[in-house]
């Protein structure tokens, strides 16, 4: 990734429990849909600034986020219900990549790690936007 960021820098994060990633994070569209559990998603129009957007960029150079990850744990016999799941495509210098990955193994690689830190930080600035604190609470929970 280039050390500063470029105009074309865009990502989307769906996030959730086992297969319903219904929480997603799109700065293609700047949308952010919330997963309410039993009543469905609510849809929120949010734009990140320029300084959000630079230190997300930040830290995904940081963990070359571009490069090859290792999102799988050799480590099977162990798992965990529900899950947490994430997909993400990241767009950067006309170049867009795609990942998965699943707590589903009790134990996480580190890339898998840094990902999901790196998805609570987004998160945690969307969280804190004025559109998104007047989105419906989550009702319910996943077992």
């Amino acid at each position: 990734m280039p050390e500063d960021m470029p105009a074309d820098f865009d990502f989307l994060v769906r996030y959730g429990y086992g297969e319903v990633t219904k929480n997603e994070i799109n700065t293609y569209q700047d949308t952010v849909v919330k997963d309410l559990i039993m009543n469905g998603t609510a849809t929120a129009d949010i734009t990140l600034t320029e300084d959000e957007m630079r230190s997300i960029y930040e830290r995904m150079r940081g963990i070359r986020i571009m490069g090859k990850l290792e999102l799988v744990s050799l480590k099977q016999g162990c798992a965990v219900v529900p899950y947490q799941e994430d997909s993400w495509r990241i767009t950067v210098n006309g170049f867009t990549r795609n990942w998965s990955w699943s707590g589903e193994n009790c134990e996480l690689t580190e890339d898998a790690e840094q990902l999901l830190e790196l998805r609570t930080f987004i998160a945690d600035i969307v969280a804190g936007k004025e559109e998104y604190q007047a989105l419906p609470e989550a009702e319910g929970g996943y077992d």
